[in-house]
C-alpha cells in the first residue's frame, strides 16, 4: 500500500498546482474588461443563438468554477462571477459551456458516449475503492480476495475510462468557444489571448485527473499481475 500513497502524493501535489494556477489565472483574467461591454450571460446567449440552439437556458448557479452544461435540463449553468461580469475569463467560460450544448445539438460522438457512461460510473466510483481496499485486506488469507481485487479494478477501470473520454469533449467545447469568439469577433486580441490561456489551464485539471486515475489503475493491476 505504500506504493499506493506515493502515488496518491504526487497526484495530489500535480492536482493542487494545476488547481491553484488556474484560479490565480481565472483571477488575472477577471481584470481584463470586454470592450464589447457583454456580460457572460449575454454572450452565451449570443453563442447559443448563433448556433440556431433555442431550447437551451442560461442561468446562474452558486460557487466559484461550478460552471457546467446540463444536457438532461437544457442548461448552460454559469457560476455567478461569469454569468454577471464583463471579462475575459467570464467570455471564456461562457463559451466553453455552450460549446457542450452545441456538441450536444449535433450529436458530438465523444459527449453521448460520455453521457452513456455516466449511469454506469456513478455507481462504479461509488464502490470501486471499497472492493479493492477489502480484495487487498483478504488477499493474505483467501483466494476470494484475488477475485475480488479484479472485480474493484474492473469497477476503478470504468471511472478511469469515463476520465480519458472527457477530454476530447472538453477540448472540442474550448475549440468550438475559442473559433466562435474569433468568427463573431467578440474579443479584442488582448481578451482572445487571456480566454484561451484561461481554457488552456482548465483543461489540464481535466488531464490531470486522467493520468492520476490510470496511473492509480496500473498500480492496482501490477498487484494483481504480481500475486503469486
Amino acid at each position: 500500500m505504500f506504493g499506493y500513497y506515493i502515488i496518491a502524493g504526487l497526484i495530489f501535489i500535480v492536482s493542487l498546482y494545476v488547481s491553484n494556477k488556474l484560479k490565480s489565472k481565472f483571477k488575472k483574467y477577471s481584470q481584463v474588461h470586454l470592450q464589447n461591454g457583454m456580460s457572460g450571460k449575454e454572450i452565451a446567449e449570443k453563442m447559443l443563438r448563433d448556433n440556431g440552439i433555442t431550447d437551451v437556458k442560461v442561468i446562474s448557479t452558486p460557487g466559484m468554477l461550478t460552471d457546467h452544461y446540463n444536457p438532461a435540463k437544457k442548461t448552460v449553468n454559469l457560476s455567478e462571477s461569469v454569468y454577471t461580469q464583463r471579462n475575459a475569463a467570464a467570455a471564456a467560460v461562457a463559451a466553453h459551456e455552450c460549446g457542450h450544448a452545441v456538441q450536444h445539438a449535433t450529436a458530438y460522438s465523444w459527449l453521448t458516449m460520455r453521457s452513456q457512461l455516466v449511469p454506469m460510473v456513478s455507481v462504479a466510483s461509488k464502490y470501486s475503492q471499497w472492493v479493492i481496499m477489502g480484495g487487498l485486506l483478504l488477499m493474505a488469507f483467501t483466494a476470494m480476495g484475488s477475485t475480488l481485487l479484479l472485480v474493484g479494478i474492473v469497477l476503478f477501470g470504468m471511472g478511469t475510462l469515463f476520465s480519458f473520454v472527457t477530454l476530447p469533449v472538453e477540448y472540442d467545447a474550448s475549440k468550438r468557444a475559442l473559433v466562435w469568439l474569433e468568427t463573431e469577433n467578440m474579443l479584442s486580441p488582448r481578451e482572445h489571448e487571456a480566454a484561451e490561456d484561461s481554457l488552456k489551464w482548465a483543461a489540464r485539471t481535466y488531464v490531470v485527473a486522467a493520468v492520476g486515475s490510470l496511473a492509480t489503475l496500473l498500480y492496482f493491476v501490477s498487484i494483481y499481475l504480481g500475486q503469486d
